[in-house]
């Protein structure tokens, strides 16, 4: 997938935001710099876990960009998201897709290719603002698929694909890097591709990770944690292509499991 050429924004260049706030089960974390409003949120099951050793879990999230005036928002540069080290994600076993694969590929391409790599699902949403027309409000299923070791180290590549403004497709390798900064284990570093030649920002996207298979007579699952502390929790920083920076934390409650 080739380089977009990015649009210039000069607004809220340097405006960053710092946001550290314990929530609810069904509550969301809300950030707001200048003009530029992130919700986010998420959750995970089943909430009784042990505290010695690891079980499986799956887990959700979501977050929606907006404006408080109603303009179009800059567009998402990066997103970087750090987990609790209390878990670990396993592959043994599990197919690998590779970018190969998913390049120049439709939704239901993409996951009749690798379907035994699908480890998660979800939804996303941009508006495309071209100068002097009204905004195009596209979406497309997301598709997460577990991939090739990178550094030796598991990765995720996630796939999408809209036909508007022209059919694109939209194909972002995601390493799962291992972290030593105290409560955080794992960091994703995912670089969001410019769309619709950058005149395009993302305004809202869910996803949920979870899958089990059989390994050696063993069951297995993706995603499996522990209950320390009673919480499990995640933090995040998202990167806009004006300089805009956001930051945010999220805590959910555990319980200890007899």
């Amino acid at each position: 997938m080739g380089r977009n050429k990015r649009i210039a924004l000069a607004v809220l260049a340097a405006a960053t935001a710092l946001a550290v706030v314990t929530v609810g089960p069904a509550q969301a974390v809300r950030v707001v710099a200048g003009n530029l409003v992130l919700n986010f949120g998420g959750g995970f099951a089943p909430k009784k876990l042990p505290r010695t050793h690891d079980a499986p879990i799956k887990f959700w999230g979501w977050g929606s960009i907006a404006t408080a005036d109603g303009s179009q928002p800059p567009a998402l540069k990066r997103l970087i998201i750090e987990y609790d080290k209390h878990g670990h994600v396993e592959t043994r076993g599990l197919p690998r897709c590779t970018v190969r694969k998913l390049e120049n590929t439709i939704v239901r391409q993409a996951r009749r290719r690798c379907p035994g790599a699908i480890v998660g699902a979800g939804l996303g949403k941009a508006t495309v603002k071209f100068p002097d027309q009204a905004r195009i409000p596209i979406s497309s299923p997301i598709t997460i698929f577990n991939g090739p070791r990178i550094k030796r180290q598991p990765s995720v590549i996630a796939h999408a694909y809209t036909t508007v403004p022209a059919p694109t497709t939209f194909v972002v390798p995601i390493r799962i890097q291992r972290i030593r900064k105290g409560r955080y284990g794992y960091r994703v570093d995912a670089k969001i591709p410019a769309i619709a030649g950058g005149y395009g920002s993302p305004t809202f996207g869910r996803i949920k990770i979870g899958r089990t298979w059989n390994f050696r007579g063993r069951k297995l699952s993706y995603v499996n944690a522990r209950c320390v502390g009673g919480r499990l929790q995640a933090r995040g920083q998202a990167l806009f292509r004006d300089g805009t920076s956001l930051r945010g934390s999220i805590f959910r409650p555990c319980q200890v499991r007899r």
